[in-house]
């Protein structure tokens, strides 16, 4: 797999830093106990020039993260912002994927991770479709995971931290593994939750339905936004908990999420969803949602953040 197009320089505690000085010591906290938390957001072109989605809403759920895991970084949300804002100026960059980290860096060894110093970093680099271009248009085939999402008084789900993402690779790789794009993983109960990096919904008799938080999933950015999208244009949407088997009698299938936007799922466990290819409301929401991505279309909100101002 080739490497993306990496940034000249890396937001690193207030200044920049050049991209192959950002570099940690090897006995950092982080690397043994995985005291991380990041975000991923995406910066679009538009004819206003690049501008980042959603950017505030990201690196307050950032700050969140932090707070569950008394993490206390020295940046403001407003600083975070501008900082981001900033990042892909300097690297100039016209659309780009960030990813700002928090983490507990090199200081005392063991388990209590309170004695270590807090590093902030913003990276960004350009990225296509996470889970393909065509998988936009065509969708996906994914499968059920075997691994099951954190039970909620283990690690939270709320916060998007690395230690969640070991449970995620191993979803992953089971997936891929055994010829298939993505998994779907179950929640303890046996529900729905999500896929090892994306929210899901699922569409059922023109209702559009997705898990609640208690299902163990990540509150996503863009799943809130698909979820006020799809509302403006008139359909219901609830949050309810999913059985695994109403997956299977769906009319349509998509995950959302910063990397994924909005991917189709054509099939689930071999079994095909609808008709086999993209539903109309999908097609619907992607349509108005990469209008409103491309700045070609007003959102709901003050959904983008324009790197060189509004013009």
């Amino acid at each position: 797999m080739s490497t993306p197009p990496t940034a000249q320089k890396v937001w690193y505690n207030g200044k920049f830093i050049d991209w192959n000085d950002a570099n940690i010591h090897v006995m950092s906290h982080v690397i043994h106990y995985a005291s991380s938390v990041f975000e991923g957001i995406r910066c679009y072109q538009t004819p206003q020039g690049p501008a980042v989605f959603r950017l505030r809403e990201h690196i307050r759920r950032l700050r969140d993260s932090c707070h569950i895991y008394r993490m206390d970084p020295p940046f403001s949300i407003d600083e975070l912002v501008e900082a981001s804002i900033e990042t892909v100026r300097v690297n100039g960059f016209s659309e780009c994927y960030l990813r700002p980290v928090i983490f507990r860096g090199y200081g005392t060894f063991g388990v209590n991770p309170l004695p270590n110093p807090i590093e902030v970093y913003i990276a960004s680099w350009v990225w296509g479709k996470y889970l393909g271009q065509e998988a936009i248009e065509k969708g996906v085939d994914v499968c059920t995971a075997s691994w099951a999402r954190m039970s909620p008084n283990t690690l939270p789900a709320t916060a998007k931290s690395a230690a969640n993402y070991m449970n995620s690779q191993l979803i992953k790789m089971e997936a891929i593994t055994n010829g298939f794009v993505e998994g779907v993983a179950l929640d303890a109960s046996g529900n729905v939750s999500e896929g090892s990096g994306e929210n899901l919904f699922m569409i059922r008799d023109g209702q559009i339905i997705t898990p609640p938080l208690s299902s163990a999933i990540l509150a996503g950015i863009t799943r809130d936004s698909v979820m006020q999208i799809a509302r403006g244009l008139g359909y219901e949407v609830k949050e309810a908990v999913i059985p695994r088997a109403a997956l299977y009698i769906a009319d349509e299938i998509f995950f959302t999420g910063t990397a994924a936007e909005i991917t189709p799922i054509r099939s689930i466990d071999r079994i095909q969803v609808g008709s086999g290819e993209r539903g109309p409301i999908t097609a619907e929401l992607q349509k108005e949602f990469f209008a409103i991505t491309s700045g070609e279309k007003e959102a709901p909100g003050d959904w983008l953040s324009f790197v060189n101002g509004r013009k």
